[in-house]
């Protein structure tokens, strides 16, 4: 099999990276996150391309990250919040093991809170937050085959809640319904 093991997708601060990494230990396998590729490519942190190019200039970037790495990596794979937003990846995600790591806007606010250092929740965090999972939740749940709610959980249980969640179509028992819950 070509491609990533997992892919995760979810918004920020949901714990893509921390769960990634865990994944990734847990399987014996890389982790990849194409927020990390964008900054490579930029030269630059992600607030800086969206101040000095703007969101479109990141966007672009955050494309080719992700068919990059869905074409080259074999282990974990984790994606910016809003790699979803993009038709053409969404188009890329058929077909892969992808995971939406999921949290209600409380969680959010405790794990995001007001860090400016993300720049689409630079102001009136919550609100934002929510208008931006508005836009992006069914995008979510369309490119997943399982979805798993952090809410309450250690990383070490979100990662062993995804593994169960993919368990099925390791088995070869098929795929799980697009948008699977699980708890």
């Amino acid at each position: 099999m070509s491609g990533p093991l997992v892919v995760l997708v979810g918004p920020m601060g949901v714990g893509k990276s921390t769960v990634g990494e865990l994944l990734a230990g847990l399987l014996s396998t890389g982790y990849r996150d194409t927020d990390a590729d964008v900054v490579a490519a930029a030269g630059k942190p992600i607030p800086e391309i969206f101040f000095d190019e703007g969101e479109e200039h990141f966007r672009a970037l955050e494309r080719q990250a992700v068919r990059t790495a869905l074409a080259e990596h074999t282990g974990v794979l984790s994606l910016g919040g809003g790699a979803v937003l993009d038709d053409t990846t969404r188009a890329l995600l058929a077909g892969q093991p992808v995971v939406y790591l999921s949290m209600d806007v409380e969680e959010a606010v405790k794990r995001v809170g007001l860090n400016t250092a993300r720049p689409l929740l630079a102001v009136n965090p919550r609100r934002q937050w929510r208008e931006l999972m508005e836009a992006r939740r069914h995008l979510y749940t369309e490119v997943a085959r399982a979805t798993v709610a952090t809410d309450g959980r250690t990383p070490d249980e979100v990662a062993r809640a995804v593994l169960d969640a993919l368990e099925p179509q390791e088995r070869g028992d098929g795929p799980a319904a697009p948008g699977q819950e699980t708890t």
